[in-house]
């Protein structure tokens, strides 16, 4: 990730209509349109997903319980309830537990991401009999969106005959390039969260979370709201996103710089990342993470490297460098090894929210960006190709099976 029926007609139904027949709007601020994201809903492919995995009774039964609410705190708690019951249901389809639903493969991230875009879309546009807000249907679609991602779900156990880890994912993107695209990262987390990795010093239990690709909830602060009750009690801690073909990196250093592309509702921001207490902000952050051990272990079929690399502006200079080594002192940053969009900056975020914790040399913690998920060789082109091939569900199997290799390489050293 870096800069380089309730079935299908019933949901689009309920999508169009956009809930205007099932509740009035007297009194009612008018609802906003929806974003540039979730008008993505109504292709073909997103309802694809969403019916092969039996998702698309998601946003329906969302679109009831508003209905029924009576009131902006029964809206709330419909929107806590059902947001956190997407994410249970997510998590248990991807680990083998009740229906899978259809036949699209249990390992796909991509029915949790167009089910909560049918949700916040209806939040978005839900017009109730008793007014809203402009503040309140944001504070609504904020509690969704918490509670859908696993930010609500944490659950790290206490004492000390267990290990704590957290990982982060995140959504699909560059979805208008090819909208069937899948996140292996976010695959992961569902995979993940909850499960015990076995090692010699004893079971670690690993608990994760899934962030959006927009850069406005990066400067809303979404990344320390979800990790900041955590940090310091994990034994360990990494950012997890898409990178490069073919390999996985663990970035060595990351950049305090946005590079503008453009995010899941096509806005693309320029600048220094936005953080509070600018003024002891520094340009660069480090992994803490056991970088070596994780090169040097067979962790899986994808090469793992130590990514060193970073593009700055030397001391006293005007124009970008790239440094094969990481940057020299003094430097600006205008890109991580991790590259200058959203998983760099999730990355410094988290190591620098660390750092200001004062967890730095006792936390390991860094990011890792996987491999790109492929679809096969002969279904490439996004207008005719299929949703899912047996490469596509392969390839993003193993990437998921070798997060975990790398974790269990990390706590062991």
């Amino acid at each position: 990730m870096r800069t380089l029926g309730v079935r299908i007609g019933v949901l689009g139904l309920v999508m169009a209509a956009g809930l205007g027949g099932s509740v009035g709007s007297a009194g009612a601020v008018g609802a906003p349109s929806p974003t540039v994201e979730e008008r993505r809903l109504d292709q073909g492919v997103p309802r694809e997903i969403l019916a092969r995995s039996g998702f698309d009774d998601v946003a329906p039964r969302f679109a009831r319980e508003l209905a029924d609410a009576r009131s902006f705190g029964a809206a709330r708690r419909a929107a806590v309830r059902e947001g956190a019951a997407l994410w249970r249901r997510a998590v248990d389809r991807a680990q083998g537990r009740g229906s899978a639903g259809g036949d699209l493969s249990r390992d796909d991230d991509r029915p949790l991401y167009w089910a909560r875009l049918g949700m916040t879309r209806q939040a978005r546009t839900w017009e109730p009999r008793f007014g809203l807000g402009a503040g309140q249907r944001a504070a609504l679609i904020a509690s969704l969106e918490r509670a859908s991602r696993g930010q609500s779900d944490v659950r790290l156990p206490g004492g000390t005959g267990m290990r704590r880890v957290l990982v982060t994912g995140f959504d699909p993107f560059t979805l208008d390039r090819d909208i069937r695209i899948s996140n292996p990262s976010g695959a992961s987390a569902l995979a993940l969260d909850g499960t015990v990795i076995r090692t010699p010093e004893g079971p670690a239990r690993v608990e994760t979370v899934v962030f959006p690709v927009r850069w406005r909830d990066f400067t809303d602060q979404t990344v320390e709201r979800a990790l900041r009750p955590y940090l310091r009690r994990v034994d360990l801690f990494t950012t997890v996103s898409q990178g490069r073909v073919g390999r996985f990196d663990v970035e060595r250093t990351n950049g305090a710089w946005r590079g503008g592309f453009g995010d899941n509702d096509n806005v693309g921001v320029t600048g220094t990342v936005p953080v509070t207490d600018p003024g002891s902000q520094p340009q660069w952050t480090t992994t803490t993470l056991p970088y070596r051990a994780i090169v040097a272990a067979d962790t899986g079929r994808f090469p793992v490297y130590d990514n060193t690399s970073v593009t700055e502006i030397p001391a006293g200079g005007t124009e970008p460098v790239v440094r094969a080594d990481g940057p020299t002192p003094g430097s600006a940053a205008r890109a991580g090894g991790g590259g200058d969009y959203l998983s760099n900056e999730i990355a410094y975020r988290a190591t620098l929210l660390r750092d200001r914790l004062g967890l730095h040399d006792t936390l390991p913690g860094g990011h890792v960006h996987t491999p790109v998920l492929e679809f096969g060789a002969g279904n490439t082109d996004p207008a005719t190709g299929a949703v899912t091939d047996p490469e596509f569900v392969r390839n993003r199997v193993d990437i998921i099976g070798q997060v975990r290799a790398i974790l269990a390489v990390a706590l062991h050293n």
